[in-house]
């Protein structure tokens, strides 16, 4: 929807003027047909063009202007003064009263429900909230999987809101490029890291033509088209967040349960596309994540696209052995930690971890469970039964090129050190960590070790082998570093080794990580 083309239908003419002025010309006539058509698009829900969804560029301002509610953008929320006495508050979508300054006062992200309620209710207002800004240039076509495709038609049937669920590999960033160039809207991407941030732009750079904004990693360039870090968004939202009308967050689950989400709830953006390998499964992430960016409107896991669209694979579980040493240990540190825990459980059986944590904090014996529980956790990272299997496993594969994944830099350092493999942690430099990787792809390097860098964005399709030594983040962990071996390539057919300590807490959790690479087909509904 072009903003020109509302405001050429009335450029100030008040709802109750408009649908009261005298047919005096065929012209007249003719704009308030167009005015009554769009309040009765606008009463449905759906604006009245190609873009659902979208309701800036002074839409309110063109249609609605003159003496009424004053509607402003105030450092991430909206004010909203002079509401009329007949008009309850409690019809208007989250606002409450705010003292310091004589004003309703609501998020941002409730712009367009706000504005929606105030037509319905035929309430004049001037709509102050989303200044004129540059539209982006035009896009050329993007191509398509099928199952990318089914993706995008998803989120626009369920008002362009809504998280894509797709496995590390398989293109999430083409269905946000696909988006942005049908909708043609200005849009703001958020992503977690500074590597996805270079990631972003060069894919945005190898698409769209025209200039691309940056906030992150010491940059604070706008364009229409704008990429930020999370942490970026967070600190400039106040003045960032009335100027984009699609909003596309990348590796979602990491909202819907903290401090970031205050960066999504100062967006007046009403489009929002979530991408993420693995969607939240408990409800009251899930229940927060629909109300910051929609719910999972098309899920397919690694299963569904194995072989066809990523690399086949096999999944190989090591079960190893503790020696009596370290089995002494871990079981005497486990005690700690089981007692303190079955007593729990008994007040409180159908308790979470973090309560249990909370609980604990408590009582010194409480922390003495807690510090059992790490101590054993801690033990099984990297045991010498895992150091053995390792160098086996890297004589074996030394023709390959191979991703090793450990819990923690402490043992990603150890094994470095052991096996002369090139790390790549959070302390490594983006100058280092570029020229590392590139001579990965180019076959000068043969192994990576990484605790955390390598789960979330990274680009490494040459790699074939993945050895899981250690992990603490379960299954959506897993997934993630299954898919950085799933890049597509002629000929692939990655392997993928689980090295599992016997009689610990490791088995249970190779159990639900395999579980989480099964099929997991879209509903039907």
């Amino acid at each position: 929807m072009a903003v020109a083309s509302w405001g050429a239908v009335a450029t100030s003419t008040t709802l109750a003027s408009a649908t009261s002025m005298p047919a005096s010309s065929t012209s007249e006539e003719r704009s308030r047909r167009r005015i009554r058509e769009i309040i009765v698009r606008l009463r449905a829900v759906r604006p009245p063009d190609s873009r659902p969804g979208y309701l800036g560029g002074g839409l309110a301002r063109s249609l609605l202007g003159g003496p009424g509610v004053q509607l402003v953008f105030d450092r991430g929320t909206l004010l909203l003064r002079d509401l009329p006495p007949a008009l309850d508050p409690a019809d208007l979508p989250g606002i409450l009263w705010d003292q310091r300054v004589a004003a309703w006062r609501a998020p941002a992200r409730r712009y367009r429900e706000i504005v929606i309620a105030l037509v319905r209710k035929n309430v004049r207002f001037s709509d102050g909230v989303r200044p004129a800004g540059q539209a982006p240039d035009a896009w050329p076509s993007i191509a398509l999987r099928p199952y990318q495709d089914a993706a995008l038609c998803a989120w626009e049937l369920s008002s362009r809101r809504g998280v894509v669920a797709l496995p590390t590999g398989s293109g999430k960033t083409q269905v946000a490029l696909a988006a942005m160039a049908r909708t043609g809207l200005a849009t703001l991407c958020l992503v977690p890291t500074r590597v996805l941030l270079e990631q972003w732009l060069r894919e945005l750079a190898r698409s769209y033509p025209g200039p691309i904004g940056c906030f992150g990693d010491g940059e604070r360039r706008l364009g229409a088209i704008t990429v930020a870090t999370f942490e970026s968004a967070y600190r400039h939202m106040d003045h960032l967040g009335n100027l984009f009308d699609l909003l596309i967050v990348d590796e979602a689950h990491h909202f819907g349960c903290g401090m970031r989400d205050e960066a999504l709830e100062m967006s007046t953006a009403a489009a929002r596309l979530g991408l993420t390998a693995t969607p939240p499964r408990d409800d009251p992430t899930i229940e927060r994540l629909a109300a910051l960016i929609g719910p999972v409107v098309y899920e397919l896991g690694i299963g569904d696209l194995a072989g066809r669209f990523l690399a086949p694979f096999d999944l190989i579980t090591w079960s190893l052995d503790l020696g009596d040493a370290e089995r002494t240990l871990y079981e005497a540190a486990m005690s700690e930690f089981r007692l303190v825990h079955a007593r729990f459980r008994d007040l409180a059986p159908s308790a979470t971890w973090p309560d249990f944590a909370r609980w604990a904090a408590r009582t010194p014996e409480g922390r003495r469970g807690l510090a059992g529980w790490r101590r054993a956790r801690e033990m099984l990272t990297l045991t010498d039964a895992k150091r053995a299997a390792l160098a086996l496993l890297l004589a074996r594969h030394r023709d390959a090129r191979v991703l090793i994944f450990t819990a923690d830099n402490e043992s990603a350092y150890a094994i470095s050190r052991r096996y002369l493999v090139m790390p790549l942690t959070c302390d490594i430099g983006r100058k280092e960590r570029d020229d590392a990787l590139a001579r990965f792809r180019l076959g000068e390097l043969r192994a990576l070790v990484s605790a955390r860098v390598l789960n979330e964005g990274l680009d490494v399709p040459e790699a074939e082998v993945g050895i899981v030594v250690g992990g603490s983040l379960g299954e959506r962990e897993h997934v993630q570093r299954v898919g950085r071996l799933l890049r597509p390539a002629p000929g692939k057919q990655a392997l993928v080794y689980d090295l599992v300590t016997r009689g610990t807490h490791e088995v249970r959790q190779a159990k639900r990580r395999s579980e989480s690479l099964v099929q997991r087909r879209p509903s039907s509904d």
